[in-house]
């Protein structure tokens, strides 16, 4: 499997089967397999409908419904994150670290931002005593630096 250098993205285990396990009751078929490499080329956070154009320059007669299919099991087994964005399609990413996601609103870029100490988050927040967070879910909204405005000086 061919991969850019994701340290945070697991690789699937290898099965006896020929294919790779996603977990004790999942394979990785060709087309989940395609699938996932479409995820872990880039980080832009497709739609399934993007991801449906990527895979079937390699996989031609794949359908769309196939490829929901496969990034279900993926996000089910654990290896891409399901990220939604308002009432927007899902998006996809395979960055599996605690991490928030900023959102364009100019160009719709989707860009990971990094959680350096979630404790310092989860202590930043006024959460109920007892409260233990398992997962976090971050969306900050803006305008990313090739679209911001450039500021105009003020006029004297």
């Amino acid at each position: 499997m061919t991969r850019k250098n994701f340290p945070d993205t697991p690789d699937p285990t290898p099965s006896g089967e020929g294919g790779l396990a996603l977990g004790p009751e999942f394979r990785l078929t060709k087309q989940r397999r395609e699938v996932f490499e479409v995820l872990t080329a880039q980080r832009d956070h497709p739609t399934a409908t993007e991801v449906f154009m990527r895979v079937k320059e390699k996989v031609p007669g794949i359908s769309l419904a196939t490829v929901y299919n496969c990034l279900e099991t993926l996000t089910h087994s654990g290896l891409v994150r399901q990220v939604n964005l308002d009432r927007a399609p899902s998006r996809y990413c395979p960055n599996l670290e605690e991490h928030a996601h900023f959102h364009c609103e100019s160009c719709g870029h989707i860009t990971d931002i990094a959680i350096h100490d979630p404790c310092a988050l989860q202590a930043a927040l006024a959460l109920p005593p007892g409260t233990h967070i398992h997962r976090t879910e971050i969306a900050l909204r803006g305008h990313c630096p090739t679209c911001t405005p450039t500021a105009k000086a003020p006029h004297n």
